[in-house]
């Protein structure tokens, strides 16, 4: 079988570095490094140009002079604010049938927006901590979810990452200053009761669970020493690894179960333990940490491979023997 042509699509203005990871898995399974592309040129009003040729699909960048009709898109690290603007192209590579786990428009959707993620849980029964979605409230309205959520909570965006948006709320004060904060970028927001999710030591952590159809393949605790500041390894939470067979199996039932509910193929699920077992959200392209390239990056890349193997692979002979 011939070396497959691999098309990784990333945003380069993102700080996480995903795609680098991305590419050396890529190496690292193919001997080869994947075609990468800026994944602004195929976002709605880009330059890049989409079509078909024969049975599969070409990708121009005339400007960049790249002209390539890859056996494999890797579709990556693309902010969340910026995901809408690709429905367009993901909607043309599933059409095309294009191999990628990247194509779920309506999956994306659902775990980039938190209210709707809010809403799906709701209707599917994931468990997850009692949440009120706002927008633009008045300050009674604002005041009336903080008393109803027992005025220890955490103030998010519907769209956001990273953390540098959330805040932990118990005063009158800090709600009205966050209540300014997303009327200010003229956003909804959500306001959830605290987890309570303190080590014994009295730091905070969450799990983050990654599950590649349907089965967890790595799992990591984030301790963060800070109890106002969000469990991210970006805002200073340690990451430590865990094997899927030491993650307390309830939790990975829970991580499946909120990855199936809200659509996607691959996702992180950001968890804790506390309170029977609580989803904060599901991640759409979760970052990578040291240590995850074998244990992340390369089983992601290996999926796509799979399945292109499959859909190359001879049909079985169905002919009766005579």
């Amino acid at each position: 079988m011939s070396r497959p042509c691999i098309a990784l699509i990333a945003d380069p203005t993102s700080p996480e570095g995903c795609a680098d990871y991305l590419a050396r898995a890529v190496e690292l399974l193919t001997g080869a490094p994947p075609v990468r592309i800026d994944s602004r040129h195929f976002a709605d009003g880009g330059s890049g140009r989409a079509a078909r040729a024969g049975d599969r699909l070409r990708l121009r960048v005339p400007e960049e002079r790249l002209d390539v009709v890859p056996d494999i898109v890797v579709l990556y690290e693309i902010p969340p604010h910026r995901r809408r603007s690709l429905a367009a192209f993901q909607r043309l590579l599933r059409e095309h049938d294009v191999v990628t786990l990247g194509t779920g428009t309506a999956a994306w959707r659902t775990a980039t927006e938190k209210d709707r993620t809010v809403e799906r849980f709701r209707r599917d029964g994931i468990a997850h901590m009692e949440t009120v979605v706002l927008s633009r409230p008045a300050p009674h309205e604002a005041a009336a979810a903080f008393d109803k959520l027992g005025r220890d909570t955490w103030a998010r965006p519907v769209i956001g990452t990273g953390g540098d948006d959330t805040f932990h709320v118990t005063t009158e004060e800090q709600l009205k200053q966050a209540a300014a904060y997303y009327a200010e970028r003229d956003t909804d927001w959500l306001l959830s009761r605290d987890a309570g999710n303190f080590r014994p030591d009295g730091r905070r952590h969450q799990f983050r669970v990654f599950v590649l159809h349907g089965q967890v393949i790595h799992a990591r605790e984030h301790i963060q020493p800070e109890p106002d500041t969000p469990c991210n390894t970006c805002q200073g939470a340690t990451p430590v690894h865990i094997a899927p067979a030491d993650l307390p199996a309830p939790l990975g039932r829970l991580a499946v179960a909120a990855t199936a509910s809200v659509g996607l193929p691959f996702a992180g699920v950001d968890l804790a333990i506390e309170n029977g077992g609580v989803v904060f959200e599901v991640n759409v392209q979760p970052a990578f940490v040291d240590g995850e390239l074998p244990l992340v990056a390369v089983p992601y890349v290996q999926a796509h491979l799979t399945a292109l193997a499959a859909r190359r692979a001879p049909a079985p002979d169905r002919r009766l023997p005579a």
